[in-house]
């Protein structure tokens, strides 16, 4: 009984009272101080950081407040010049809040080295797109005396003999040098 006594006294409503004010005020303190640390409505407009310089890019994003990072510098674009923005992360035009990281992709200073395998007695179908696949560009194809039809005699690079393992930059032309099907004694023999 005294327990319902309790419930129904004006000591008691005035304390639930009490705490449902508080914890509304609380509520409200909450999301005024999570407005201001958020920077709720504060929006900033990304710039265009394409083909700008890591001094260019750092210049801009100082004046809006945001920071960068380098996610990749490996590729190489021909459309660009070397150790400039190719790729930003977000997109210029969107909207951020400040202190936002921009993720920007390098230009690479050139073309990677790549190995040249040997394709010495490799046929023309193996050698053609291995050289392919590996990002090399195929240039003259000349044929000399041997009876192996249609397989690698030599490689050449600007003229040179090419030796299997050295390292171009990708996209050099290689030029083949074929075996025409021919035995070269025979050859020989019929010029005499």
């Amino acid at each position: 009984m005294n327990f319902f006594r309790f419930i129904f006294t004006k000591a008691f409503w005035i304390q639930v009272v009490i705490a449902g004010l508080v914890t509304v005020l609380l509520c409200f303190a909450y999301l005024f101080w999570l407005d201001w640390y958020t920077n709720h409505d504060q929006e900033i407009k990304v710039p265009n950081l394409e083909k700008l310089t890591l001094t260019q890019v750092d210049q801009q994003l100082e004046q809006f407040n945001l920071r960068r990072k380098i996610i990749d510098s490996s590729s190489f674009n021909p459309a660009y010049a070397p150790r400039t923005v190719i790729e930003q992360d977000p997109l210029a035009g969107k909207l951020v809040k400040e202190n936002r990281q921009v993720y920007i992709k390098l230009n690479a200073s050139g073309y990677g080295k790549v190995t040249v395998p040997n394709l010495i007695y490799k046929t023309k179908r193996q050698a053609i797109p291995t050289l392919e696949a590996l990002g090399f560009k195929i240039g003259d194809i000349t044929y000399k005396p041997n009876i192996a039809e249609n397989t690698v005699l030599e490689m050449r690079y600007k003229g040179k003999k090419l030796e299997p393992g050295t390292q171009l930059n990708k996209t050099s032309t290689i030029d083949l040098v074929l075996a025409d099907g021919r035995n070269p004694s025979t050859t020989l023999e019929s010029s005499n």
